[in-house]
């Protein structure tokens, strides 16, 4: 009876600083310590679960918590220069030194259809960072995603009169989520597209890379890139010329996008460029099956 009474107090001790611990750790996820983990104490598999359930929780609303927070200084950051536009010309209107013709009314439309492309924007970027987990892979054909992508974005090719050609020089087995997958491309070629003058051409291409990875690359014949820009194209809201970007009106979170996606699919994302008006490529590396 001693025996089992002693055995008896240190099973309760175990299981009760457990407890406390959970219950500590989740008090301190409530007060916004995101950063906050449980470990485990080897008490069996139930509590385990518990505690890789809490420590789940506390991962998702940290990622939540961040996004939120980049979501914020960037949309502060990107809407300063269209609502001072705004201001100064309503300013300049109400005090007579600008009359409301043509130029203003353009100006004006500029500034509210920037601020809208930045609100969708913003929800794009904050949905795909936020729902990566949510990734449902499937086999599929490198081959296959480049022939679905070239055929949704034919029609806005042909209407600006650039023209889109795919290439298969290999089709290799990948297990990917094709709808994310499809993203990813579908802002590779509205990248493209903004950037290549009607006449030019751009060329998607499916081929083996080295070390067992598929490569889908994505070549155009626009604006090309300094070498010095190339680090920074896939920051957020980053633009490589800023006047010139607004006229085609994107913002650079699509990049952003495509690198959060090809990452969390164990790949990666890269741009070269031979300099300004010689073209960019864009290239997509992912794991292929193995045979």
């Amino acid at each position: 009876m001693l025996l089992a009474l002693v055995v008896s107090w240190y099973l309760t001790r175990r299981v009760q600083r457990s407890i406390t611990a959970v219950t500590t750790s989740a008090a301190q996820i409530a007060d916004g310590h995101y950063d906050t983990r449980v470990h485990s104490h080897g008490l069996g598999r139930e509590f385990d679960e518990l505690a890789v359930s809490v420590n789940e929780l506390a991962r998702r609303l940290e990622a939540t918590e961040n996004t939120r927070s980049r979501m914020l200084a960037d949309l502060g950051h990107e809407m300063r220069t269209p609502v001072t536009t705004l201001d100064s010309y309503l300013e300049a209107l109400d005090d007579g030194v600008r009359t409301f013709d043509d130029d203003t009314r353009q100006v004006l439309r500029d500034a509210t259809n920037r601020l809208e492309r930045l609100a969708q924007d913003i929800t794009a970027v904050s949905h795909a960072e936020e729902h990566l987990t949510r990734i449902r892979p499937t086999s599929t054909a490198t081959g296959a995603l480049v022939t679905s992508a070239v055929h949704a974005a034919r029609e806005q090719f042909e209407n600006k009169g650039v023209t889109l050609d795919a290439r298969l020089e290999d089709s290799a087995a990948v297990t990917v989520d094709p709808d994310r997958l499809g993203q990813v491309l579908g802002n590779l070629l509205d990248n493209a597209l903004r950037h290549t003058p009607a006449g030019g051409a751009v060329t998607v291409t499916s081929r083996s890379g080295e070390h067992g990875h598929a490569q889908i690359i994505i070549a155009d014949t626009g604006d090309g890139l300094a070498h010095d820009e190339l680090d920074h194209l896939f920051d957020r809201f980053y633009r490589v010329d800023t006047a010139r970007d607004r006229g085609h009106g994107g913002s650079g979170i699509g990049l952003t996008i495509a690198r959060a996606l090809v990452t969390a699919h164990g790949g990666r994302i890269s741009a070269y460029s031979d300099g300004p008006g010689r073209g960019a490529r864009f290239t997509v590396e992912l794991p292929a099956d193995r045979a």
